[in-house]
């Protein structure tokens, strides 16, 4: 029976979050993903030549995240090689555990190999990242450029211009789905 009460009130969650965000057109996704490189190149030393480099890298302008003990996280974006768009995404997840608040923020993840890439592309429109593959958070001083970091995984996220707070020790499973807008 509790069972049920948590799929209703996670389901309730990401519908909500969901709602605040979709619905948009690639021309938006577009011009939001652009607004959002340029704020990530901005504030990161040596952000431009690193997204140069890498194989391929989604942009989320804004994802809308928000728990209690049940959570959730949503947001649309883009899958950019170097400025060419190669695609649109959802980004959907959904977690249990000790969680509060309510945040939104932007998110690159830059796909390093292309081993990570062709996972990424070849998993028929949506990718679950706890069966594929771990994406790491980049840690870097902030006085360092990106281009003389190492990053030893084959995906590294960058998360930026947040807003909010959200406090949590979950788990959670992500999911990626392309979406045509």
């Amino acid at each position: 029976m509790k069972t049920i009460k948590y799929k209703a009130l996670l389901i309730a969650l990401l519908v909500g979050l969901s709602t605040f965000t979709m619905a948009k057109s690639a021309k938006t996704l577009d011009d939001d993903a652009n607004m959002a490189i340029n704020k990530f190149i901005d504030e990161t030393p040596g952000g431009d030549p690193f997204l140069v480099k890498a194989k391929a890298f989604l942009v989320f302008p804004d994802i809308k995240e928000g728990g209690f003990f049940v959570g959730g996280k949503y947001g649309e974006g883009v899958l950019r090689h170097k400025r060419k768009t190669l695609g649109y995404y959802e980004i959907m997840t959904a977690s249990v555990g000790f969680q509060m608040g309510i945040q939104e923020y932007s998110m690159i993840i830059a796909f390093t190999s292309d081993a990570a890439l062709e996972r990424f592309l070849n998993e028929n429109d949506e990718w679950d990242t706890d069966v594929d593959g771990k994406i790491a958070v980049a840690e870097w001083n902030s006085k360092e450029e990106l281009d003389d970091v190492e990053f030893k995984d084959d995906m590294v996220a960058f998360i930026f211009d947040s807003n909010g707070l959200m406090g949590s020790f979950t788990m959670e499973g992500t999911k990626f789905k392309r979406i045509n807008p």
